[in-house]
């Protein structure tokens, strides 16, 4: 019987070899082993990538190619800095290890660069960002202010760099306390500005930014590539000629800079700070800036003199300090909070021309928007006499926490310009969530901005 099925199957041309069948018997098992091995390595997968960090011995999840590209986590959540890893901190030893690393301005800091690139070796995904990225440095005293009004005016200021800081991605440190007892008032800000700097390896730039100064374009952003180009490591709003040629301590406004996170960056403001309370001749130096600087208006040594006295006394220090004034980079605010409403006229017209520029979008993409309007502000310029609207307003000399404002101003007009000040740009951060203010010096009225605001129709 055998036999005989053997030979039909040998001589029928339609049937299957029995070493065939065997062969094919063997792939389905392997196949069948392949398959519960995958099945079990996707499931050991996926528990693992549930259990996270813990089970993962402490290394950075991998990041795949899609996950950068659109910036997704693993449950398809569109994430914040999609390349930033805030939860990966290797044991790898680095400056922070150090016991002899002290935060104090007083302390000399050596190597930086060298200490920040190691840093960011072993942290690769703020590496990737770096070179554009900021933290600002702001901060006020740590009592409450003696003017009825001035902790109310502070919230606001401060409010109102958030707001900038949140539209362009920025961080910020707000400090109300002294990091040195002896470096109080205006000298207050270079041991914030120096603890930043280690608190921050990751950030290119720290830039402070006086409790009393607001943006005033909350569209406009930093143009860094600008301070890249000859290597600038420190930018402060200024004039060369008031400086060599008048001689004047308002040659430049140390209230508002930029400042590179760098060796350079750590051992100027050493021999800056030297010339404040911590120095060994504080008073001599008030002379010194005072004998010089005819036009400065009390004796003692203030940082602005002070930084001034050293680009005049080291014309080489302009190889590193660029004194911005092309646009506001700070602006006196008697100057330039009665352009506003002209500001104002001139935007409303920009939009009405170009529905592009008053779509409703996102506040994550505004600086889309910011980018487009800058090709149709060329004409505009950006400094003294542009129509366009001011980078930041100063209000120097008003002093909203103490109220001691400058004797030079009358009655609440101080007080009254930062309200109208306040409310010209938080009208810019109103727009975005469908509301804005119809009358500047009325701080508590809003109203719904209609669909194709402030174009009057069809819509």
């Amino acid at each position: 019987m055998i036999a005989s099925e053997l030979s039909k199957s040998q001589s029928s041309p339609m049937a299957k070899s029995p070493l065939r069948n065997k062969a094919s018997s063997c792939f389905s098992d392997v196949f069948l082993y392949l398959g519960g091995a995958l099945l079990a390595f996707l499931l050991v997968w996926s528990l693992w990538s549930y259990a996270g960090p813990d089970i993962a011995g402490g290394f950075p999840p991998r990041v795949t190619d899609s996950k950068l590209r659109f910036g997704f986590d693993s449950r398809g959540c569109l994430q914040e800095e999609p390349a930033v890893n805030l939860r990966y901190d290797p044991p790898d030893r680095t400056f922070y290890d150090d016991p002899e690393l002290r935060y104090s301005i007083e302390h000399r800091i050596k190597d930086w660069d060298e200490k920040r690139k190691e840093w960011l070796k072993y942290h690769p995904s703020f590496a990737a960002g770096a070179r554009d990225r900021v933290v600002m440095v702001t901060g006020s005293q740590p009592k409450p202010c003696k003017n009825p009004i001035g902790d109310h005016l502070l919230l606001r200021l401060f409010k109102n760099k958030v707001d900038y800081c949140r539209i362009h991605g920025y961080d910020i440190f707000y400090n109300n306390v002294l990091l040195h007892p002896k470096m109080n008032s205006f000298w207050a800000k270079l041991p914030a500005v120096k603890a930043a700097m280690l608190a921050h390896p990751g950030a290119e730039w720290i830039w402070w930014v006086d409790s009393d100064a607001m943006f005033s374009d909350m569209e406009y952003k930093l143009p860094l590539r600008r301070y890249d180009y000859k290597n600038h490591n420190m930018v402060v709003h200024g004039w060369a000629n008031l400086i060599y040629d008048e001689k004047s301590w308002t040659a430049l406004n140390a209230g508002v800079f930029l400042i590179r996170n760098c060796q350079w960056s750590m051992d100027f403001m050493d021999s800056w700070a030297q010339m404040g309370p911590i120095g060994p001749e504080y008073v001599k130096w008030g002379h010194i800036q005072r004998s010089i600087f005819k036009d400065k208006l009390f004796p003692g040594s203030d940082d602005q003199t002070a930084l001034i006295y050293q680009i005049y006394k080291d014309k080489s220090l302009l190889d590193k300090i660029y004194l911005e004034g092309e646009y506001y980079f700070e602006g006196y605010w008697l100057e330039i909070v009665k352009t506003y409403d002209n500001a104002t006229e001139k935007y409303m017209e920009m939009e009405r021309e170009n529905p592009k520029l008053r779509r409703r979008h996102a506040e994550k993409v505004s600086e889309q928007y910011g980018a487009f309007r800058e090709s149709q502000l060329n004409e505009a310029g950006n400094a003294k006499g542009s129509w366009r609207r001011p980078f930041i307003t100063h209000f120097t000399g008003c002093q909203p926490c103490s109220g001691n404002h400058n004797e030079l101003y009358k009655g609440d007009s101080c007080w009254n310009a930062m309200t109208r000040a306040l409310n010209y740009a938080d009208n810019q951060v109103l727009r975005n969530y469908g509301f804005m203010r119809p009358d500047l010096r009325d701080t508590k009225t809003v109203v719904e901005t209609p669909f194709d605001y402030p174009d009057d129709g069809p819509w």
